[in-house]
């Protein structure tokens, strides 16, 4: 079943790249003459992704008032957090709005990672995950969430922030199904980060996690560093 939904979290406050996009929620910084939540949408969209839902909080006005409800073609709804939710809590409250039993796609909204949907969507399939989480190699220490894999893709542990170099390490896109949220650990109105506890409560709960390595192209725009160097990886 191909996904054509996707929820963008897009209510952090940016406190990392404050000092260098001071105005704007981050998914609006400038990347060249665009804000970088258009090259994500164009990422997408090519990948036949048709609906987004983008959980907005912190000057949320900035990014509803540039796109509105359609973007070359795509149809954005909006959900606000009228308090910041935390990562987890976005995702809560944005899917209210999908309203079926399609799996869908949950996308940060300042990270940009070239992951192909289709080999995403055909191991969550193949092994009926309730997540699949998109995985890239890393040598930094301490700033992204690794993992154990089995060889056969399965996600055995969670290590947030610790491993190895050239270590698995989350990559910010992910396939989820809905019966993932509908459990009763959380519900929509929570405030719940999902590195800290969705994530640790579905290993905890014997949900079926799967991952896929992907090299393309990651950038972590919450990361100044990443942010000046975004254009000349994401420009053409």
């Amino acid at each position: 079943m191909a996904v054509t939904t996707a929820i963008i979290l897009a209510g952090g406050f940016g406190t990392r790249l404050r000092g260098t996009v001071p105005d704007l929620p981050k998914p609006m910084a400038p990347i060249g003459s665009r804000p970088f939540l258009e090259y994500q949408l164009d990422y997408w969209i090519a990948q036949e992704v048709s609906h987004f839902i983008l959980s907005v909080g912190y000057r949320y006005e900035a990014i509803v008032d540039h796109f509105g409800n359609s973007y070359r073609g795509a149809e954005l709804n909006y959900v606000i957090e009228k308090t910041p939710l935390g990562t987890g809590g976005g995702l809560l409250l944005a899917a209210e709005k999908i309203g079926n039993d399609a799996p869908f796609l949950l996308l940060n909204g300042d990270t940009y990672f070239a992951a192909d949907l289709k080999s995403l969507v055909k191991v969550s399939q193949e092994n009926e995950a309730d997540w699949c989480f998109s995985l890239f190699r890393t040598n930094e220490e301490g700033r992204y969430m690794g993992m154990d894999v089995s060889p056969q893709g399965q996600i055995t542990s969670l290590k947030s922030g610790v491993g190895d170099p050239g270590r698995l390490a989350n990559g910010g896109v992910y396939w989820v199904h809905p019966r993932a949220l509908r459990v009763g650990r959380f519900v929509s109105g929570d405030k719940v980060s999902l590195e800290d506890d969705i994530f640790p409560a579905a290993m905890a709960s014997g949900d079926r996690l799967f991952g896929v390595e992907f090299s393309g192209t990651f950038i972590d725009i919450g990361v100044p560093d990443d942010y000046h160097r975004a254009p000349e990886l994401l420009v053409v």
